[in-house]
């Protein structure tokens, strides 16, 4: 079955509204087996959604339209509908029953005007909305199957998966599922992923996809199956040859962040952490955060922005600062290990750099940044010089210094590991 989408609502367009229902509906047609092969989104005027809807019928056997399901004047779905298929708008009972409900179970007197969402074109059925006054609307017609849905995300999003894939089910020829998985890739440009895997990107089923991210790149598996392990069975060898050619560049699958994947590995290895930062302003600290549990593991960290405070707090030598400034490998060796003695971790991570858009010099640009690891002692730092503005300068330090914190926690771990078999190991192996 092909899809075709149309999102209706000047919102949209202005982008004063984000529509994070084009997103939800693409992942649950392709898990349903449903090629969604084209969004279109078109402001509230009636001809515009008409046109866009005789085009969507030519090209696909379902056209899903969210939005414009209100009883306002600007809310014309219905109409739109109704006038591309020829039919005419007719009031429902059962749509009509529905509104009317709404109303009298919240005690609260209706505008007239509500009574617009019950009507429907003729031989369309109504779709239950429980949490809105607009029922949804499914038409056969013609050999095209036509839904349309309300725009909030708290009714579309259940409707579509309570109401319309169900009902989707007895007009599908062939039951089959779309499934998905997306390798994670870190310290690896996409061009350079790319020229390693170029030949499997030629593949049908599985397909593999590059998708470029901020300090990542991922790359998404799609398999075609009639159920989700027989999918999986077509997408493993697959994996495991990417996994075999970018060996210690994947550090996870689908949902799992980098961050993840670096607080397994510290609670595996009983390892706790702290983070000194001066140009990232406590970002890498809050990204490690966001891991539910990270108390486990992360035990502070410090945000020494003046040299008064490197020096105060981390115990980073005046001396150093003065002769090699703060932005230097030594003073973020010493960050590194000034937060690691302090805090009495395993681990320690410092950052210095330039942000900008000011504070930069000839042999310092705006974008420099040195980052030091401290494990128990052995430090090892890098130096960066990324393009960008103050935030995308800020991002990107902390994306690599979860890298270099990340490589060197694997190194240490398959190192404990081959000392002791039993050793606990957290993470993709290569």
């Amino acid at each position: 079955m092909l899809a075709e989408a149309i999102f209706t609502g000047t919102e949209l367009l202005l982008g004063q509204v984000v529509n994070t229902n084009a997103a939800f509906l693409g992942e649950q047609l392709a898990a349903a087996g449903i090629n969604l092969f084209r969004q279109v989104m078109v402001g509230d005027n009636l001809e515009r959604i008409k046109q866009a809807i005789l085009e969507a019928k030519e090209r696909a056997d379902l056209v899903i339209i969210g939005g414009g399901m209100g009883p306002t004047e600007d809310d014309l779905t219905r109409e739109a509908l109704a006038s591309a298929l020829g039919l005419p708008l007719e009031e429902d009972p059962e749509a009509r029953e529905h509104i009317l409900g709404f109303f009298a179970a919240r005690n609260r007197p209706m505008p007239r005007q509500n009574l617009k969402q019950a009507l429907f074109p003729r031989g369309a059925r109504p779709l239950p909305n429980p949490l809105g006054t607009a029922p949804g609307i499914f038409l056969s017609h013609q050999g095209k199957l036509y839904a349309c849905l309300p725009g909030p995300p708290a009714e579309f999003q259940p409707m579509l998966t309570q109401e319309l894939l169900p009902l989707l089910n007895s007009y599908r020829r062939q039951q089959e599922v779309i499934f998905s998985r997306v390798l994670k890739v870190t310290g690896m440009g996409e061009s350079a992923v790319e020229e390693r895997v170029r030949d499997l990107l030629a593949g049908t089923n599985p397909t593999l996809a590059p998708l470029a991210k901020t300090g990542e790149v991922h790359l998404r598996l799609t398999a075609r199956a009639p159920d989700t392990a027989a999918a999986l069975a077509v997408i493993e060898p697959v994996d495991r040859e990417i996994r075999r050619r970018l060996q210690d560049y994947v550090y996870g699958a689908d949902e799992e962040t980098l961050e993840e994947v670096i607080g397994r590995l510290l609670a595996a290895m009983g390892w706790t952490l702290a983070t000194a930062e001066s140009c990232t302003g406590g970002l890498l600290a809050h990204r490690i955060t966001n891991v539910p549990g990270s108390s486990a593991y992360f035990r502070q960290g410090l945000v020494a922005y003046a040299n008064e405070a490197k020096i105060r707090l981390l115990g980073v030598p005046p001396e150093v600062l003065d002769r090699q400034g703060a932005v230097s490998d030594e003073v973020a060796a010493a960050m590194a290990a000034g937060v690691r003695r302090l805090s009495g971790t395993e681990v320690g991570v410092g950052i210095t750099g330039i942000a900008g858009p000011g504070g930069s010099t000839p042999s310092k640009p705006v974008g420099l940044v040195y980052i030091a690891v401290d494990l128990q002692g052995d430090i090892q730092v890098r130096r960066e010089l990324f393009q960008g503005g103050r935030q995308e300068v800020k991002g990107r330090a902390t994306n690599s210094a979860l890298d270099l914190l990340w490589r060197r926690l694997r190194i240490k771990a398959r190192e404990e590991g081959s000392k002791n078999p039993s050793s606990p190991w957290c993470g993709p192996r290569s």
